[in-house]
């Protein structure tokens, strides 16, 4: 029955025969196009996922220790020194270590590019470099000044044997600050009610949409003093009889590098590779620098998503050697 109805079909449309085998054919290019862009989908995610692999491959590699020949060991110290940040205690300190445990080390070289930045942060720092340095006598560490060398920088350089700037180079602003802002004035002018409800009576210490309360500034005021003579404290120790102090050393102020020698802050002029070449006389230099792996970044950036969602940023930041 099926046949006699093909046959009657294909005598009343002489086409038919040609429309079915070109339906037949366009089906068939459009299977196979399916198939082609399934296939080139998963050769991409085979393809990215190699590549990330590769990634951590080079990063795992890259955290091998140096070449045990002789040489100067670099440690970048560039950026704003704070928790997981461009310099942090953890990174710094497995730099350190690597580079003293390096037995090709003759000497460390403390590239310092620093505004400053978390006085935990760079205490540690000062702390472990003062440690490494009873543990490896016979290796000297020497901080070289590039642009600046600020406050918390400072206080990371002061560890060293020796300071070295350019003529040009920022130093000094020993100090402390704790910034915020005031909106008060401007919610009375707009017609803003300010509704804070608090348990304890100083959580709502600097709060910048109360008026300020004496009592808590002078509270704040104590603390910032208080750490800024721990920051003294560790100027003195470091520079020792080199510091020609004045009323100005401690007031916050920064100077040249020419300037911050005739004043005790540094040593001499010089650069990486003049320390390296003539003071340590280890011309080859091997950076030592931590440098973060793609794991390390994406779990940085996971974190810093859950502290900003957890409003936990502003409290980060905190007191400031800047």
């Amino acid at each position: 029955m099926t046949t006699d109805s093909n046959q009657s079909q294909a005598n009343q449309d002489p086409q038919w025969a040609q429309t079915t085998l070109e339906k037949v054919a366009l089906a068939g290019l459009a299977e196979q196009k399916t198939a082609r862009r399934w296939s080139i989908f998963f050769k991409l995610l085979t393809f990215i996922y190699l590549f990330f692999l590769l990634l951590m491959i080079i990063g795992w590699l890259g955290d091998g220790k140096a070449p045990s020949s002789a040489h100067t060991a670099l440690i970048e110290i560039s950026g704003v020194i704070e928790p997981g940040g461009e310099v942090n205690a953890d990174a710094v300190m497995g730099s350190l270590n690597d580079a003293y445990e390096n037995k090709g080390t003759k000497g460390i070289i403390l590239r310092i590019n620093s505004p400053g930045g978390s006085p935990v942060q760079a205490g540690i720092i000062n702390e472990e470099i003062k440690r490494q340095k009873a543990l490896h006598p016979a290796i000297p560490v020497y901080a070289v000044v590039e642009d600046i060398c600020a406050s918390g920088g400072y206080y990371i350089a002061v560890a060293t044997d020796k300071i070295y700037v350019d003529k040009a180079s920022i130093v000094g602003s020993i100090g402390v600050l704790m910034d915020g802002y005031g909106f008060t004035e401007i919610m009375k002018k707009v017609g803003v009610e300010r509704r804070l409800l608090t348990a304890g009576e100083n959580k709502a210490m600097l709060d910048p949409f109360s008026p300020v309360n004496p009592k808590h500034q002078a509270f704040a005021q104590a603390m910032l003093n208080e750490i800024h003579e721990q920051f003294k404290t560790v100027v003195r120790e470091g520079r020792g009889n080199r510091l020609k102090e004045s009323p100005e050393t401690f007031s916050g102020l920064f100077w040249s590098g020419e300037q911050s020698i005739k004043m005790g802050l540094a040593d001499a002029l010089g650069s990486a590779d003049y320390v390296a070449r003539e003071v340590i006389k280890q011309e080859e230099i091997v950076d030592f620098t931590y440098q973060e792996t793609v794991v390390d970044r994406f779990a940085k950036r996971l974190g810093a998503s859950m502290a900003q969602s957890l409003g936990l940023n502003a409290l980060q930041k905190g007191v400031q050697l800047r």
